[in-house]
């Protein structure tokens, strides 16, 4: 006790006495306007911030406006510091963690930190992992462990069979653990389950796609039937793909869709029909979708029976992929390098990077000057010819 009343009266002088130096001095930022609006207390928070938890002058200054440390409550404040560091967080991480929740420094060590550390590291959250999680969501710690932290914990570890996949979603989506899991997590995966969707499937959405499950269960079930009625069974594989797009939508923005493809030559078994065997070409947005077709129908001349019986191809980025491509086809036809049609084409669009730039530009090169540059998109395609 008598070390830390001498290290607080030390930090006392040393605020009293650096206050006018640094914080205050004329050529520090709070010179202007600042030192005669600060309280002593601001003062006394700001200068502990910057000295003893390594903020920047300007975030302990934003801090200090909604957060106060007083005197009395410095030793807590210094106790949790300790706290930190020994669980291998560093003075970045301290730091990201006070600007968003700067009440971190009045928590009690024993009665409330330790307890959700020592309950995360016992089950896994070692390392870099553990500061990284709090730092990501400060919440957590202010969550109890036997009502919301342990049971989320098993909940989870039910569906996902080993750790590996535990900490993946954890880490994918912290916010499991801020949640009340029993007002839509819970109920929506035993829906599911009763519905008839495998565990394993399950377990792909709370593990890739969690999002999707917090919604509230009155629209998980609208959404499920609206899913069945279009003819998809949950035991299909495709049966989560197709849940996890339309969760992401509203019914209008479904229907606007549709209308829209229509507009673009689909009938609306065509678009139903697409979306039961690749849901995401509805996830792309009106504008990829209506770009992709103005494209292939109107530049490539596929005709839009084509697109239709191919979607994937509405999923590929114009710009990025498929132009660039598209552009180094064309130069190599018009030097009867190669043949282009229609199929070719499609294969050649499907294709991976590596294996395109390897037979198209790579092999190429040395007859057509220029040809990485149309590839790139730094040279026009009309350049090459000059």
């Amino acid at each position: 006790m008598a070390a830390a009343r001498n290290f607080i009266s030390l930090l006392q002088r040393r605020c009293i006495q650096t206050s006018a130096a640094s914080l205050f001095s004329n050529s520090s930022p709070l010179c202007t306007n600042s030192s005669s609006s600060l309280s002593s207390s601001s003062s006394f928070t700001v200068q502990f911030l910057v000295n003893s938890c390594g903020l920047p002058l300007k975030s302990a200054l934003s801090v200090s406006k909604k957060f106060q440390i007083h005197e009395k409550e410095l030793q807590k404040s210094l106790s949790v510091l300790e706290f930190l560091k020994a669980h291998d967080f560093n003075e970045t991480q301290i730091g990201r963690l006070i600007e968003k929740w700067p009440r971190v420094l009045l928590c009690r060590v024993e009665s409330t930190l330790k307890l959700k550390f020592d309950f995360l590291t016992q089950n896994g959250f070692v390392g870099q992992i553990l500061p990284q999680l709090i730092v990501l969501v400060p919440a957590i710690l202010n969550r109890k462990v036997d009502s919301c932290i342990k049971p989320c914990f098993e909940f989870l570890k039910s569906f996902l069979d080993n750790n590996e996949k535990l900490l993946a979603a954890i880490k994918r989506y912290p916010w499991y653990f801020t949640f009340n899991f029993n007002y839509a997590l819970k109920p929506n995966t035993v829906f599911l389950i009763k519905e008839g969707v495998p565990h394993d499937r399950v377990a792909k959405l709370i593990l890739m796609y969690p999002r999707a499950l917090q919604m509230k269960p009155d629209r998980m079930v609208r959404v499920v039937n609206s899913v069945k009625n279009l003819g998809l069974e949950p035991k299909a594989p495709v049966f989560v793909h197709a849940l996890r797009v339309m969760i992401g939508m509203s019914e209008s923005t479904w229907k606007r869709k549709i209308e829209y493809m229509k507009s673009l030559g689909w009938t609306e078994d065509e678009v139903l029909l697409t979306f039961k065997r690749n849901p995401d070409i509805l996830a792309c947005s009106e504008d990829k979708i209506g770009r992709a077709m103005d494209f292939f129908v109107n530049t490539v001349r596929l005709g839009s029976q084509t697109v239709v019986a191919n979607p994937v191809l509405l999923q590929y980025s114009i710009d990025k992929r498929v132009r660039p491509r598209y552009n180094v086809l064309k130069v190599l036809e018009s030097k009867n390098l190669i043949e282009v049609n229609q199929r070719v084409f499609w294969l050649l669009t499907t294709r991976s990077e590596m294996e395109f730039r390897e037979n198209y530009v790579a092999k190429y090169a040395d007859k057509v000057p220029g040809l990485l540059e149309i590839y790139r998109g730094t040279v026009e395609v009309k350049k090459i010819d000059t």
